[in-house]
């Protein structure tokens, strides 16, 4: 599979909604974990700004990879983030779009 490298230097990136589980199957609700460890996977909305360009994308990470607290608004850091193409079809409709994976997602936020 394609991943190619997010440069995230220079970019003011925040938290849009806090992690939440990454359900795998929305019918039997089964959770999505990471192939490796075995950890569950987590997704977390960020804005993602650049160059005056301001982007809403969901970032999935595997739970222990997530430290501090990610409320609505804490600035992040987003490490080893990949973007990766993937297309599908489903009922006869090709689908198509990016995913985002980040090695670790980090508050920024001082603590105080």
């Amino acid at each position: 599979m394609r991943q190619i490298p997010v440069d995230t230097t220079g970019a003011t990136v925040m938290v849009a909604q806090p992690p939440q589980l990454k359900i795998r199957d929305k019918k039997t609700g089964q959770v999505a974990v990471d192939n490796e460890s075995g950890s569950n996977l987590m997704t977390v909305d960020v804005l993602f700004v650049m160059n005056g360009n301001a982007e809403v994308i969901t970032v999935t990470v595997a739970e222990p990879d997530i430290s501090g607290e990610l409320a609505m608004g804490t600035p992040v850091a987003l490490t080893g983030l990949v973007a990766r193409p993937w297309e599908n079809e489903f009922n006869g409709q090709k689908r198509h779009g990016i995913s985002f994976r980040a090695v670790a997602v980090t508050s920024l936020a001082k603590a105080g």
